[in-house]
């Protein structure tokens, strides 16, 4: 049994932030029911290729980015536009326990779907809607994505090689991180709020920001500045605050060392027999280290080239100094560690029974994550929740008028 067994989830949500959260919650044991445009679904399923293949290898219409966001979850096709399609998501809004949703501010409530509509139904609802930049403020109205918000707060300042190299300048992360922050974040508010009505008796409204969380993630970088009031730079793969700790070349390739202390940097020179930088009181205390880092990585660098990467981490581990090598995601996913921890799951697909994803990073020992499902192809299950709420006739109607979409037989 789930850990979330017996929550209700109305995801009215797409792309990735919203559908991230709602999938944290649906891997986590609630029923999440995903509401799709008719026809077109969400916005991912038309981001391809990659497409899932089916089981003769052809290409599908199942899109790789929909799918990373959209396991355990039930799809349902309804036009939200339409007065019949409003109302039948305010019926299942009545026995929700959560809304997730990330329309722009304010637009939910001409179709009677906001907050103040759907709590007066249902007081117990948590409702959570998840903005670029949140319900009020200068730029409330306006759209937010992951990229502009990457450069807005200010992290791809800080991301990518300096100016004064070649190849410096901003870089966006190579993943959406902003909307996987906001997702894991809305998904810990979602939970408090459910945590705290066991006490107040009442739902409550959760105003998420893409700006405010990607803020928020700057973390140490964010706090340098405040303590400081110089503004960090980009250092490529150098830390600001930990020296040594960042990428070397070897003879054949690139490594990392994160050397986090000055233990760990004693057993380095140890391991690596460069025992000489030990007798440099410059390089003795991190502190110093930091402040004399252009001449120390000078000599690293220059004594890195020596010999292969494998070399030096197979030295540098053997002392339990943090090393390792820069993977390909094929390699990531093909450690054996990975594949211990069983981060990538098989779940039959109505298309492909060897459909397989990245797994939860989630161990609970006593209510485990569960693969109930895969990723829903759209409509799959249009007549499973809506026949909780409208007789075979009137589901038939409906969807004669494309207000619903039923996908009757999913291919097998």
């Amino acid at each position: 049994m789930g850990a979330l067994k017996g929550i209700r989830v109305l995801d009215l949500s797409r792309v990735l932030a919203g559908p991230w959260c709602g999938q944290i919650l649906a891997d986590l044991g609630a029923e999440v029911i995903k509401i799709e445009r008719p026809k077109v679904g969400d916005d991912t399923r038309m981001w391809g290729p990659p497409w899932m293949p089916n089981q003769q290898g052809q290409a599908t219409k199942e899109s790789g980015y929909y799918q990373c966001a959209n396991r355990n979850k039930y799809s349902v096709a309804i036009d939200i536009a339409s007065e019949e399609g409003q109302a039948l998501v305010r019926e299942i809004a009545q026995t929700a326990d959560v809304v997730i949703e990330n329309y722009k501010a304010g637009s939910l409530a001409k179709y009677g779907l906001d907050y103040a509509s759907l709590s007066a139904l249902n007081p117990n609802i948590v409702y959570c809607s998840i903005t670029g930049f949140g319900q009020d403020g200068p730029r409330a109205e306006e759209p937010g994505y992951d990229f502009i918000i990457q450069g807005m707060s200010g992290l791809m300042s800080i991301t990518g090689e300096s100016d004064d190299v070649i190849g410096g300048g901003a870089q966006k992360v190579g993943v959406a991180v902003v909307d996987i922050q906001t997702g894991l974040y809305s998904t810990i508010a979602i939970q408090a709020a459910l945590l705290a009505r066991q006490h107040t008796g009442r739902g409550q409204y959760i105003d998420m920001s893409l700006l405010d969380v990607q803020v928020a993630a700057l973390a140490n970088q964010g706090m340098n500045y405040l303590t400081s009031g110089k503004a960090p730079k980009r250092m490529g793969n150098n830390h600001p605050n930990i020296v040594p700790y960042q990428t070397f070349k070897a003879k054949d390739k690139e490594f990392i060392i994160a050397c986090g202390n000055d233990k760990q940097f004693k057993d380095l020179c140890i391991a690596i027999g460069y025992t000489e930088l030990l007798d440099q009181p410059n390089y003795l205390r991190n502190q110093d280290r930091v402040k004399h880092r252009d001449e120390l990585i000078a000599l690293l660098s220059a004594y890195f080239l020596t010999q292969d990467a494998q070399v030096w981490v197979d030295a540098i581990h053997a002392v339990k100094v943090p090393v390792g090598v820069i993977n390909s995601v094929e390699d990531a996913l093909n450690e054996p560690q990975i594949q211990h921890r069983q981060m990538v799951v098989n779940i039959p697909h109505a298309l492909n029974h060897d459909f397989k994803v990245i797994g939860s990073p989630m161990k609970l020992s006593d209510t485990p994550v569960e693969y109930r499902h895969a990723p829903p192809q759209l409509g799959q299950h249009t007549t499973e929740i809506l026949s909780q709420y409208r007789t075979e006739a009137e589901l038939n109607e409906l969807a004669a008028q494309g207000i619903i979409d039923q996908l009757s037989h999913p291919a097998a």
